[in-house]
């Protein structure tokens, strides 16, 4: 990594993200291209990070494309697009290689790659390191990319793109650098900020996951994909200060209890298999009990009891649980784990082609950011992290890469023009205790809003009055002092912060306001979606309907400002 830069200067490539579809984008660009690595945390604290699951790719000679392929068309419930999904499927051997090659540590067994069987897996592929995968991947990928001279690490916030009025061609970003504005050039800019998990109020996401490229994407009149799209995990450590660390499902599958605070095994009530039933009637059991016993259901807790498991079974096949539940004062052996089910994976996002590009020029996106096409409706699990690396792959060909000429994504029918933007330079920022305490306020309360209306099982009454609600928080974010002043900055004014507190104050701010975005998005894409599929569930609408067998795309109308929903067809 350079040791000197100049955000003065323009980049060829930005890379908005540090997590594994940053980290491997950068690193596959050519070496010769000057690269920006935007990153709004030190390296090691991306969601990737956390993940304890592994990769998936067909390595053994006893499994096949064609049963990886069939096994995601599977899991995605009719939304997948197959061309996609085999070339997710066909080159991740390859990216595995790589990584091997590069230092990762995965599994080994009788000096091979150990493979293991995952759920809904039909084959055994799925490499880990361990169960911490992600941390692995992440740390080389980090170290490697600080030995790079032409990749400059750059820990900042992104605030916008920067569109040229002329043509709407993407020419860099805004962010928040050391207490100041900048507007950084580049020849493309591509997104892989991750996802959004912080919009609802339980969550595996790390706090950084609010969402931020999905929501200047749209801003900046990106079409967006299958945005309903959640993946749910039913059971989460929950306690104060504690991260949302999964419990896995092979917890339960050994024998351990899902209990109320009563003792009773309410799960029983919901489906024949009690706690061994598929993950998300788990989560909708689970939801639908707290919605009935607790008074605050937004940040309420049952129990997983793991005592009914012989210890030596649990010593031998969940040390790592044991640990972190013993970091925050919970002993297995001798008590429940307080669980909820929490906001995991989200399967929509900004639309891509299998280059990467979406639909405005010079703007690509990557990782859970993008919506590929691979997940469809729910994904197949240990495929997101191969997704970031296959797709991040693709920048290392010229062919499909190009910044002198990057290519745009046809729009596909879209009603809405590309939007231009009218702005006046204002440069002082200051913030209020005023407008500090009512963004605060926001952050508290639209998580819970979300997760209630749009969280595991949703239903138009509340949805309806959720979005209402989001529009009235918008229009009151909007017409605070500060957003008037941050919401028309120009590219020629780079204001200063006084202070460190201030420039903390502009990325809460920023969050919330990206926050604000998505949650409409979501809450208007799953009401606008009347049926049941994959990660969306209506309890209004509990059945898949064939003819909701289509991708829900949507788009910023620049006239009014507010969201464009239609469909399109799925490639099959």
């Amino acid at each position: 990594m350079s040791s000197a830069f100049s955000l003065s200067q323009p980049f060829d490539v930005l890379v908005i993200g540090a997590g594994a579809a940053g980290l491997y984008t950068a690193l596959c660009l050519p070496p010769f291209l000057q690269v920006g690595l935007i990153t709004k945390e030190p390296l090691s604290l991306s969601a990737s990070g956390w993940a304890q699951g592994g990769i998936a790719a067909v390595i053994d000679p006893q499994d096949s494309i064609d049963l990886h392929v069939q096994d995601t068309l599977r899991a995605g419930a009719g939304l997948c697009d197959r061309a996609a999904v085999q070339f997710l499927v066909e080159h991740a051997s390859s990216c595995i290689k790589n990584l091997v090659d590069l230092g990762v540590g995965f599994d080994r067994h009788a000096g091979q790659l150990a493979l293991t069987l995952e759920a809904a897996h039909s084959r055994r592929r799925v490499l880990h390191a361990a169960d911490t995968t992600g941390r692995a991947v992440v740390s080389t990928l980090a170290a490697r990319v600080l030995q790079r001279d032409n990749i400059q690490v750059i820990q900042a916030f992104t605030l916008d793109l920067w569109l040229d009025p002329s043509d709407g061609h993407c020419r860099g970003v805004s962010l928040l650098y050391e207490n100041q504005v900048f507007w950084v050039e580049a020849g493309a800019v591509i997104l892989a900020t991750g996802g959004g998990g912080q919009v609802f109020a339980q969550t595996t996401n790390p706090a950084l996951s609010t969402g931020d490229g999905v929501a200047i994407a749209y801003r900046a009149g990106a079409i967006l994909r299958d945005l309903e799209f959640v993946q749910f995990h039913p059971t989460a450590l929950t306690k104060p200060g504690a991260p949302h660390f999964l419990i896995s499902e092979a917890v339960r599958g050994e024998g351990a209890h899902l209990v109320d605070d009563r003792g009773y095994r309410f799960a029983f009530d919901y489906h024949p298999a009690g706690e061994l039933a598929p993950r998300d009637v788990v989560s909708r059991a689970i939801f639908n009990h707290l919605q009935k016993t607790s008074t605050d259901p937004a940040h309420a807790h049952i129990w997983l009891d793991l005592r009914p498991i012989p210890q030596t079974t649990i010593q031998h096949r969940f040390p790592n649980i044991i640990q972190v539940c013993q970091q925050w004062g919970i002993d297995v052996f001798q008590e429940p784990i307080p669980v909820t089910p929490a906001a995991h994976y989200w399967m929509g996002g900004i639309a891509t082609d299998l280059c990467n590009r979406t639909s405005i020029a010079g703007l690509y996106a990557v990782g859970e950011t993008a919506s590929t096409g691979v997940h469809g409706a729910n994904r197949l699990a240990s495929n997101s992290l191969l997704e970031c690396l296959v797709f991040g792959a693709q920048f290392g060909d010229s062919t499909k890469f190009n910044i002198q000429n990057s290519g745009v994504i046809p729009n596909p029918q879209s009603p809405i023009p590309n939007p231009c933007s009218t702005v006046n330079q204002k440069p002082e920022i200051s913030f209020s205790p005023e407008e500090l305490a009512r963004i605060e306020k926001l952050r508290q309360e639209l998580p819970r809003l979300v997760w209630q209306s749009a969280g595991i099982c949703r239903e138009t009454a509340q949805m309806e009055g959720a979005i209402a609600q989001v529009e009235q928080w918008r229009e009151d974010f909007a017409r605070l002092p500060i957003s008037q002043i941050l919401q028309t900055l120009v590219p020629e004014s780079s204001p200063w912060l006084q202070t460190a507190e201030e420039g903390r104050s502009l990325r809460t701010w920023a969050e919330t306001r990206n926050l604000l975005d998505i949650a409409l998005l979501i809450l208007k894409s799953a009401n606008f979606r009347t049926e049941s599929r994959g990660g969306h569930f209506r309890s209004d609408y509990p059945q898949t309907d064939p003819g909701w067998q289509v991708h829900t795309l949507v788009q910023q109308d620049c006239r009014s400002q507010t969201p464009h929903l239609w469909t399109a067809t799925v490639d099959q």
